[in-house]
């Protein structure tokens, strides 16, 4: 099967992201490591420049374009890490930027946008709203209209998160990776089968937002009618087709967390790294502790996509934590 995105277009990515884009760390943190009963590191995406894995996609989408295209302008939808990607993006190589998000949006991440210099445009109850909305406004004010995950170029650059991955650790046993539409977790998967096979990388998603993860187990496109996930990197209702052709030939497994497992997670993370962990972003940990038992004596990655926590959610983070922490002592 000749998928749409290769191992070689990962490494023709890697000039262009590297370029803007420093390696971000993997770190196997002891606290987690203890916590867990087995080696457990974090690579640390939440360290770049807008809080998000997601940069690398739009640097190396953006560089490609045209001139024809640049002077167009860029639109995308968002929950606000793919806005802050295509946003900075745009803003490096002088494209104009539109971004499209829900109604209820992280105010913080739709705050970051607009100091980008995008366009911000809030539309719809959820994620697939401003979708529809995006696909009707770019066939009347015009523009190159970026999906967050139908785009080869944008998965490709991801990947190079991986790569760096296995520069530092060459053999891993399995890699955590959330899942929104699925960008992240399709890159890891490319890099992972060419660079050592035997890793297995699994996705992650909310038990509330599961329609990617069940269109992979039942081989069909499932629709939910809600995704009403506190972790909005997980909140899509519908899957993709690109990203899904691609988890189904290589993804190796799907593990689906609840919505305070991902907040014990968030907390952890606090307090064991001192880093700020989005939902999604704590999504890996709370996988790799729910799954403990299965893990037990392999070295596991877990991807912290993001750190661009609402702020209004962190009083329900350390609720959550301290309470599980009285119920051990």
């Amino acid at each position: 099967m000749t998928l749409p995105v290769s191992y070689d277009d990962v490494l023709a990515a890697l000039p262009r992201v590297h370029a803007l884009l420093k390696p971000t760390p993997l770190f196997e943190w002891p606290g987690l490591t203890k916590l867990l009963g087995f080696p457990f590191h974090l690579k640390h995406e939440n360290h770049q420049p807008v809080g998000a894995f997601k940069v690398r996609g739009g640097i190396n989408f953006v560089s490609t374009l045209d001139n024809e295209e640049r002077a167009a302008g860029i639109i995308g939808v968002s929950t606000g890490n793919q806005g802050q990607s295509l946003a900075f993006a745009g803003r490096h190589f002088q494209v104009p930027c539109t971004i499209v998000v829900p109604e209820k949006a992280n105010p913080d991440k739709c705050r970051a946008i607009r100091n980008l210099g995008a366009e911000l445009i809030e539309h719809g109850r959820d994620f697939d709203e401003a979708k529809q909305y995006v696909e009707e406004f770019v066939k009347t004010h015009g523009g190159r209209y970026v999906h967050s995950a139908n785009e080869p170029l944008l998965i490709a650059g991801v990947g190079t998160m991986a790569w760096e991955i296995f520069e530092q650790l060459p053999d891993p046993d399995v890699i955590l990776v959330p899942i929104g539409l699925g960008s992240g977790v399709c890159g890891t998967c490319i890099v992972a089968k060419h660079r050592y096979p035997r890793a297995k990388v699994i996705g992650v998603q909310s038990e509330i937002a599961p329609a990617v993860a069940e269109s992979w187990r039942t081989n069909t496109t499932v629709t939910t009618k809600t995704a009403s996930s506190w972790a909005e990197g997980f909140a899509t209702r519908a899957p993709a087709e690109m990203t899904l052709e691609i988890m189904r030939a290589l993804m190796d497994d799907v593990i689906l967390v609840s919505e305070d497992e991902l907040r014990l997670a968030a907390y952890w993370i606090l307090k064991h790294t001192h880093n700020l962990a989005e939902g999604a972003g704590a999504g890996p940990l709370a996988a790799a502790f729910k799954e403990r038992g299965r893990f037990a004596g392999q070295r596991v990655v877990g991807i912290l996509s993001g750190g661009n926590l609402d702020l209004a959610e962190l009083p329900r983070v350390l609720e959550i934590g301290m309470k599980e922490e009285r119920s051990c002592e």
